[in-house]
């Protein structure tokens, strides 16, 4: 389902315009807080580089399912259709992303790739697009988690009549070449990729660190009835078990005992070195492979942000999405908050707060000055009554 024109459209004006709030990506993060914008009036736009939208979703495998019931899987102001205790799929979620901009009549702009994001002469916020330029009042960077797919430099070593892939080009066990396949990577997405390549390959999965792993249900329920019932999913960075949990993988619905006794897939450690088709592992030990999957994560890249917000070693400094730069926020990075702010489900309270923090900065900021420091108070918790 595609929404409407008057929503949707690709970019191709380049006249100069000016809004209150520009969003950069409209997967579910920049959804998420158009909803709220929308529900002010905001005069708002979000920008998107790819040609549809959430296109995040659309790079990952075909059979790919989430660990969230659709009960949990919902933007704010519509469920997610279906069974709510079932499991949705990919193509489900692209769906129920489209229909969520055409419901509310987001008004997303595709096509419109970001180059440079500035302070302007005049106070206000330049993004420079593709064909375009747009000034702002201020900006929700909402491009997510997954941005740049990290690589190992090893992986150069590699013969080159090896497959190679990263998981973000996964698709299909068929498009994988017969023969002994490394999947490189103990993270959820390595995971449920070895399980499938298992019935057709002879899979070996390598993993750098060791995870948690949680089963999908409990006594009937799913993982996340009881992580909600039990608070987990409210716990915040700044609390001590939100420090603690920060710093820690888990793997839902997964497990190394699991996938090596039904599956067969064989269980090394580390990635150390590589030579052609030989593989070495941090215990020694050694493997001739015909494939290798990287399921290696990914790396933010806010290269075209011209903007005072990183420290001396790159890294974005925000509290709860808000930068040191008045005006600009970032939405839907892992654990901005809680352990729900990249989940689809639960990243409705993190793009309350900065639509709140958006508001609150209009109603402040002088209509001559729209560099105002947001001040002390808009980095606290919105009261009860404070909600919009």
């Amino acid at each position: 389902m595609s929404a409407p024109m008057a929503a949707l459209k690709s970019s191709t004006n380049a006249s100069r315009q000016h809004y209150e709030v520009a969003v950069v990506g409209a997967g579910q993060a920049g959804l998420a807080v158009g909803y709220f914008l929308a529900r002010q009036g905001r005069r708002f736009v979000i920008v998107e580089r790819a040609a549809e939208i959430a296109p995040a979703w659309r790079e990952r495998w075909d059979s790919l399912t989430l660990f969230t019931p659709r009960r949990y899987s919902a933007l704010p102001g519509l469920p997610f259709p279906g069974d709510p205790d079932g499991y949705p799929t990919r193509d489900e979620v692209i769906a129920y992303l489209e229909r969520y901009a055409e419901t509310f009549q987001l008004p997303v702009e595709l096509n419109s790739e970001l180059k440079r994001l500035e302070l302007g002469d005049d106070g206000s916020f330049r993004l420079e697009l593709e064909g375009a330029t747009i000034t702002a009042d201020q900006v929700v960077v909402a491009t997510g988690p997954f941005q740049t797919p990290y690589v190992p430099k090893v992986a150069e070593k590699l013969s080159a009549d090896v497959f190679q892939i990263h998981a973000v080009g996964y698709r299909r066990p068929h498009a994988v070449p017969p023969g002994a396949v490394l999947v490189v990577g103990g993270g959820n997405t390595g995971f449920q990729i070895a399980k499938e390549l298992s019935a057709t390959h002879k899979v070996v999965l390598a993993i750098g660190a060791r995870q948690k792993p949680l089963p999908q249900r409990l006594a009937g329920r799913d993982l996340f009835w009881w992580l909600t019932k039990a608070r987990i999913l409210d716990k915040t960075v700044e609390s001590r078990l939100g420090r603690k949990l920060s710093t820690r993988d888990t793997l839902i619905g997964s497990s190394p005992r699991d996938l090596k006794k039904r599956h067969a897939v064989e269980l090394n450690p580390r990635v150390v070195d590589v030579d052609g088709r030989q593989v070495r592992f941090e215990d020694g030990s050694e493997l001739g492979i015909d494939a290798v999957i990287w399921a290696t994560g990914y790396r933010s890249d806010y290269s075209w942000i011209k903007l005072p917000i990183f420290d001396e070693n790159g890294r974005l400094h925000h509290r709860r999405g808000v930068t040191d730069v008045p005006g600009v926020c970032f939405l839907g990075l892992t654990w901005q908050y809680t352990r729900g702010s990249a989940l689809i489900g639960f990243i409705r309270d993190d793009a309350d707060f900065i639509a709140h923090k958006i508001a609150e900065y209009q109603r402040t900021k002088k209509p001559t000055d729209v560099g105002t420091t947001l001040g002390a108070a808009a980095l606290a918790e919105p009261g009860s009554g404070e909600r919009m």
